[in-house]
């Protein structure tokens, strides 16, 4: 390299003496001459032309001088300091790192193609912060800062580029040939201009030697810029070093050529290649046409492609789309439409797409872009529900943050619009306008949208409001606020309760500076917002004083309630509380018509009494009951039924004695009952009412079962045995089982044994055939089993296994709890009789926990021989070996080293060497044992097993051990694999625990002298730590979206003493259960396994819990690891009904359908239910597949489960024929269909074949479409069955094929008369967005199957769903000029729209709910129905 450099041989560059191949004459043509090798052969050789100078001072090779200032001052990589231990120590961590952000970068890239500027920083900044970059990660930042930042302007690119590379190397990074070759690529990308004279002198001065990859890309950058000279000289060196020539030289030398203005050359270089025996691919053909674009040579171009078309090359869009690229930067727009029609829309042309429109509009061409744009297939786009999407999101996005005019803006919007592209682009970008903050682009869009008739909305400038008020720029918000008003847009309540007010240190210097600035502040949401203000301070008295103020507007209470709830919970005025209610009460300016204020201030009353906690209604009970004293002498009252509700809000809050304040508010014009004047009474009292009652019950003659079922099981809830054995000798004859049930359960909890049994023996002699619920006769189990009557439990399981009863998750633990209570007594016989006649009948099935009690009495008589074989009996008998690790521990700490050893010696033969020595490991620093523990834990080849240490953290953490723990966490320090930031996690958790900040502390430093690279939930819990302890957090803390209390109920304090196994178990459960509910699949799985790991006995409840929550999300893997948990530490667990079906639905949608079938098969095994969304959604797939066998397997199941499924009749008929369809059996579906309606004549008002028809639709089978419409034909016109071709008429017209539409309903004219047909298609079309064209065209098509009214009332229901207030609007004047008199629906959807446009409604609105006045047409619907 430093030859080259010292003295360069500068070649000019001619196709006849470029390149010369050692050993061949020059005999023939030129171009024959330049080269006949083949791609990587060596002997390839440069020859010069005669007479030029054989030496050139080295700076024949540099650029402009203006060029040269733009090379960078690259520095020699640092000397590597420290041992070679050092930097191998950093390895593992540095690969970590890397794999982690190379998967960032890499999702973003499969994804889309391309990764954002705020991605990329924030990997960088996160790489610079550990201190120690590798290689792998600077090589891949710089490899990012080229093309993959399409929306970054190309010297940003580069600039970017040279940030990365200047800071990661003063951070140490070690920069080789790969490093400065990625360089290379990235200037090449970015255009940046460049001396590779210095680029070179750079390397040399790193000590860094250039490979074949570095000169091909110097020479493609003197290509750029046309310079065959240097191109030359760098291949003349490139020939002494005997490094092959491949095709990307040749393709740089026609993009040379071609900028040096001889275009001959650039195209004999084609030639040149075949001569060498190197055919021209694909790349060199996109070099050639870049070349013709940017000389605007169109018709070249073609002939290139037909060119390319004739031989064996082809073209993909993405090389197509260099050549778009290139014509559209080089000023050659016209002709881009001509090569955006050549692409074929390949897979993945989508995203490419996008980057392309992204990089024109980024370099100014977004007229091409948009050209581009318009050409994406629709298909990639399609909605759910077949609705025209929305196309160019990103278009228009990154048009508004480039800065492009508004005036294109909006021509772009209008002309998406006009096309159908997009449905809303204006306001889209008014989004994008609010969301970049850029106010003038966001005022000059809401005027365009004024012009274009769409509303503009008081919340549209909330953004840009939220930036001023954060920033404190008042005069900001005042130009917002100015602009809205030019608009013509009032600010509501809302946007001066949190967007403007809250800017000012009062109201009355709001009041002042609006009015200044020239803002109306007499308006109805100003005023409101100061009653809002008012309210929410619990300033009552100034809340009183506006109210009363006879020039306030008209304001609802429901635009203030909540902030005066809060108010009136706030102050202790209550004289100004009954004011304020009693003006509610009167004054109908705070109540909208036709709503009745006496109402509203009724259901104020309850909300008021809702929103308060039981704890907060105790507090205030006086405060309270004054109030509705002064509400009383107000003469206020409230309806019966709001009095209920408050009522029963009182009772569950146990305030009981403030319902005598409020009945007495009661209208007087209602009766009340006498249950409503009922005051809930204590236990006791309802105990005395219920025996009351049945004693006048028996005195009337009147049936007494349930009266008596409700008295015994109050006195059993009060634990009054005797009172409830008293109460069943006086009624033996009202005894039933649910009654027996409840008393021998009370017996059993009050140790009454013998009367227990008696009981049982009573209910026997009764019934024979009767059994106990499982929890009774567990129940049962553990009372004779504490009283010694060992064989008479032993029969009682026996009798469950003959009436089989099945054993619930509750009365597994109930046993546990026997087994565990002989286990105190150290009854070792009682605890294998008991679990070996359990396990036998097959009553429950053998886990850890339950054997566990047998270990226990061991371990309590101090037997640990005795302890350690019976859990080896366990393990040999049902594969379980409970309490090994207290077993192991005990044996530690006593010395037997014997037992100890044949302990070790059976671990190790039955589970591994590697679990044995974790068992080993555990117990010594259980122990305290730790120099042992350290000999153990550096075992060559022992590797780290999260699962094993989590367990055991999790138990230190449980238990407060934190010199344990600590002690766990620098032993594992060289543990291969060993997550040390999960480690340290679980020392933070207890140190958090007992709030130790100085052990956290201590901690943090250890981990940097680890170079642990700490994740976010980590900073973030030892942050917690020092704050909550006055400290000062000596790094920046992570930010974090999400709700975090769900972790930190994970590092809640843990009481000293051990909690109980139940205890633990439902700790855990509750949990597990609240995570799910919050949607944190992960941290609730993280949960169980902690559970599972520390031997916590959990039901099936949170498993199944979970699997639904991880199936719901996709996570099929998750939750089979979460089933096979399950199935393995609990006897008989089976899915749910529920999590089956989702099963099968996450199965079916990754295209696993025979997983799926065998989801199903497996669900029926076990007498459960699949859902009928399961059941259709394979029925489907085996369809879409064609496996008419496997449809019809599914039917035969489905029928044996009896009608209890509420599938489609048509499910299994419909998805036959489709199935056939996909194997070409077009004939056998027609007939499959046929029948249907020509078997049974009522078919036709039943059998719907519609999602035949959107299928095949859908598909475009014009060949089964053509089959099926003359089936469709035939019934309608030889059997009067109209019902398919109604259906295949109604698919054209969702479809849009009105004219398909016109010509079916020419020939089968009876499709007009089939209104229930047409009714439900309008009532089921309404429903859905943007659909409104489509009624319109039913009725343009079928012009009388509907009435006005009904018809106005589905069209402004579609207004309604659009928020379309315009086109509502303008159907009320039509609605008028034509005298139709509407229903009161369509009056209410419209007096909706008004209120939301903000705009007075000119009519008067009913006054009932919507839900009313639907039940009301649809009533009308079925009449109209029935009358046709």
């Amino acid at each position: 390299m430093a030859a080259l450099l010292r003295s360069a041989r500068v070649l000019k560059c001619s196709p006849s003496s470029l390149l010369q191949v050692a050993g061949l004459t020059k005999h023939g043509t030129p171009l024959n001459r330049l080269y006949s090798g083949t791609i990587g052969a060596k002997g390839i050789g440069f020859c010069t032309r005669q007479g030029i100078s054989s030496s050139v001072i080295v700076n024949r090779l540099a650029w402009r001088s203006s060029v040269v200032s733009g090379v960078r001052q690259y520095g020699v990589a640092p000397e590597q300091k420290g041992s070679e231990e050092g930097s191998v120590a950093l390895r593992s961590k540095q690969v970590q790192q890397f794999d982690w952000a190379l998967a960032k970068l890499d999702n973003s890239v499969r994804r889309t193609g391309r990764i954002t500027k705020t991605l990329l920083l924030r990997i960088f900044h996160d790489i610079c912060r550990s201190g120690y970059p590798s290689g792998n990660q600077a090589l891949l930042l710089l490899r990012s800062c080229g093309s993959l930042l399409p929306e970054v302007p190309l010297a940003e690119r580069t600039e970017l580029a040279h940030r990365v590379w200047d800071k990661l190397q003063e951070l140490g990074a070690s920069y080789d040939a790969s490093h400065y070759n990625a360089l290379l690529k990235v200037y090449l990308q970015n255009e940046h201009r460049f001396s590779p004279t210095e680029f070179l002198a750079k390397m040399e001065s790193a000590n860094v030697q250039p490979n074949r990859v570095t000169y091909q890309r110097l020479i493609a950058a003197y290509c750029e810029e046309g310079d065959i000279e240097g191109a030359s000289t760098i291949l003349g060196f490139m020939k002494s070093k005997d490094l092959p020539i491949t095709e990307a030289v040749f393709n740089s030398l026609v993009t040379g050529h071609a900028r040096a203005g001889d275009m001959e050359s650039a195209e004999s270089i084609l030639n040149v290649m075949r001569g060498a025996g190197i055919e021209p691919g694909p790349d060199t053909y996109v070099a050639l046409m870049t070349a013709y674009a940017e000389k605007g040579d169109i018709d070249k171009i073609k002939q290139t492609l037909e060119t390319v078309e004739s031989t064996d090359s082809s073209l993909m869009d993405r090389d197509l789309m260099q050549v778009v690229s290139s014509l559209a930067r080089a000023g050659h727009g016209q002709h881009v439409q001509t090569i955006v029609e050549r692409m074929r829309h390949e897979r993945g042309f989508v995203p490419e797409a996008m980057n392309l429109c992204l990089s024109l509009i980024t370099q100014g061409q977004e007229d091409s872009a948009y050209v581009v744009l318009r050409t994406f297939p629709m298909l990639h786009l399609e909605g759910q529900n077949g609705d025209s999407p929305d196309l160019g999101n990103f278009f228009l996005r990154h048009c508004v943050n480039m800065g492009k005019p508004v005036e294109k803006l909006v021509q772009y919007c209008r002309d998406m619009k006009d096309s159908a592209l997009h449905t809303t682009a204006l306001q889209f970008t008014l989004y994008c306008a609010l969301e970049a903050r850029k106010t003038g682009l966001a005022v000059e869009l809401m005027k365009a949208m004024k012009e274009e008739g769409l509303p503009v909305r008081p919340h549209y400038c909330w953004p840009l409001l939220t930036h001023y008020q954060r920033e404190k720029n008042t005069a900001g918000m005042l130009e917002v606020l100015k602009g809205m008003q030019d608009l013509g847009v009032q600010p509501d309540v809302e946007t001066f309760s949190h967007y403007v007010l809250p800017s000012f240190s009062s109201m009355e210097s709001a009041r002042t500076t609006l009015r200044e600035a020239g803002c109306d502040v007499e308006t109805e949401g100003f005023v409101a917002a100061e009653l809002r203000g008012a309210a929410f301070r619990g300033n009552l008295a100034e809340l009183l004083t506006l109210m009363s103020n006879p020039a306030l507007p008209t304001v609802d209470l429901s635009v203030f309630r909540s902030s005066l709830i809060y108010g009136f919970k706030k102050s202790d005025d209550v004289e100004s509380m009954a004011k304020i209610t009693e003006m509610l009460y009167q004054d109908k300016r705070f109540c909208f018509p036709p709503q009745d204020p006496k109402e509203y201030v009724a259901y104020f009353l309850y909300n008021l009494i809702d929103s308060m906690a039981a704890t907060e209604l105790q507090a205030k009970e006086d405060k309270l009951r004054q109030y509705f004293a002064q509400l009383k002498s107000l003469n206020i009252s409230i309806p019966v039924g709001v009095y209920r509700g408050i009522r029963n809000l009182l009772d569950t809050c146990h305030v009981p004695e403030l319902i005598k304040d409020v009945i007495v508010l009661t209208d007087g014009k209602e009766s009340l009952s006498a249950a409503d004047t009922l005051i809930p009474k204590s236990a006791e009292g309802r105990i005395a009412g219920l025996e009351k009652r049945l004693s006048e019950l028996r005195a009337e003659g009147k049936p007494l079962s349930s009266t008596f079922k409700q008295l015994i099981q109050a006195l059993c809830t009060e634990e009054k045995l005797d009172r409830a054995l008293e109460l069943k000798a006086q009624n033996e004859e009202l005894m039933g089982p649910a009654a027996y049930a409840l008393l021998i359960t009370l017996c059993c909890r009050h140790d009454n044994l013998d009367e227990a049994l008696s009981l049982k023996r009573e209910l026997a002699r009764k019934d024979s055939t009767v059994a106990l619920d499982t929890n009774r006769y567990m129940t049962l189990v553990r009372t004779l089993s504490k009283h010694g009557r060992l064989e008479e439990a032993l029969e009682l399981l026996k009798e469950m296994k003959e009436k089989e009863v099945v054993v619930k998750e509750s009365s597994v633990t109930i046993f546990f709890h026997t087994l565990n209570a002989a286990a105190l007594k150290g009854d070792a016989e009682a605890i294998r009789s008991l679990q070996d006649t359990a396990f036998a009948l097959g009553l429950l099935k053998p886990t850890n926990n339950l054997c566990s009690p047998l270990i226990s009495a061991y371990l309590e008589s101090g037997d640990l021989s005795g302890a350690l074989g019976a859990s080896i009996e366990c393990y040999r008998q049902y594969s379980q070996l409970p309490r090994i690790h207290d077993i192991i521990t005990a044996l530690v700490e006593k010395g037997e080293t014997e037992i100890l050893q044949k302990a070790m010696d059976f671990i190790s033969q039955e589970r591994g060497e590697m679990t044995m020595l974790y068992d080993l490991f555990f117990a010594f620093l259980q122990t305290g044992r730790y120099k042992e523990a350290r000999k153990i834990i550096e075992t060559p080849g022992l590797r780290a097993r999260p699962g094993r240490l989590q367990w055991f953290a999790e138990k230190c953490i449980a238990l407060n051990q934190m010199e344990v723990l600590e002690n766990l966490v620098d032993l594992t320090g060289k543990l291969f694999e060993c997550d040390r930031d999960e480690m340290y996690h679980y020392a933070l958790r207890l140190c958090n625990d007992v709030s130790d900040w100085r052990k956290a502390e201590g901690l943090w430093t250890k981990m940097q002298e680890e170079n642990v690279i700490p994740r976010e939930r980590t900073l973030r819990l030892l942050a917690s730590i020092l704050k909550s302890n006055g400290q000062e957090v000596p790094f920046e803390v992570p930010e974090t979206w999400y709700d975090d209390s769900g972790p930190k109920m994970m590092e809640r304090r843990v009481p000293d003493a051990p909690p109980s196994p139940a205890a633990v178990a439902g700790d855990f459960q509750l949990r597990v259960v609240t995570l799910c509910k919050k949607g944190k699949t992960t941290e609730a799985l993280e949960v169980l396994k902690a559970a599972v790991g520390g031997e916590v006995v959990l039901g099936p409840a949170p498993y199944d819990v979970l699997l639904r929550a991880l199936l719901a999300k996709g996570h099929l893997e998750d939750a089979i690891a979460v089933r096979e948990m399950a199935t393995s530490r609990i006897p008989g667990f089976s899915l749910s009904d529920m999590a089956g079906s989702l099963f099968l639905i996450t199965h079916l949608k990754r295209n696993q359908i025979q997983d799926a079938q065998a989801v199903l098969k497996g669900m029926l095994q076990v007498d459960q239910l699949p859902s009928a969304l399961a059941v259709t959604r394979l029925v489907q797939a085996l369809a879409s597949r064609g496996d008419v066998a496997a449809i019809q397997e599914v039917e035969e199941q489905m029928k044996s489960l009896g009608s209890s499924q509420n599938l489609s009749s048509m499910l299994f008929i419909n998805n036959t024929a489709l199935a056939q369809i996909k194997n070409n059996d077009i004939e056998g579906a027609v007939e499959t269909l046929e029948n249907v309606f020509t078997q049974s004549p009522d078919s036709g008002r039943t059998s719907s074949i519609a999602y035949v028809f959107r299928k095949v639709l859908e598909e475009n089978n014009d060949k089964a479409l053509d089959k099926l419409a003359a089936m469709a034909e035939r019934l309608a016109n030889h059997f009067a069955s109209y019902r398919a071709a109604s259906d295949l008429f109604l698919q054209y017209v969702d479809a849009g094929q009105y004219e398909e539409a016109k010509f079916l309903l020419q020939r089968c004219s009876g499709v007009a008369e089939q209104k229930e047909c047409l009714l439900s298609f309008v009532a089921k079309t309404s429903q859905q967005p943007g659909q409104v064209n489509k009624i319109k065209a039913l009725v343009e098509i079928v012009p009388d199957f509907l009435e006005k009214p009904l018809l106005y009332s589905y069209l402004m229901k579609c207004h309604g769903v659009d928020k379309d207030f315009a086109s509502a609007k303008s159907l009320y004047e039509q609605v008028q000029r034509e005298g139709v008199e509407m229903d009161e629906l369509f009056m209410k959807r419209l007096a909706l729209l008004y209120r939301e446009a903000g705009e007075t409604l000119p009519f008067q609105e009913p006054p009932e709910s919507f839900k009313f006045y639907a039940n009301k047409l649809r009533e009308q619907v079925k009449t109209q129905g029935s009358d046709d």
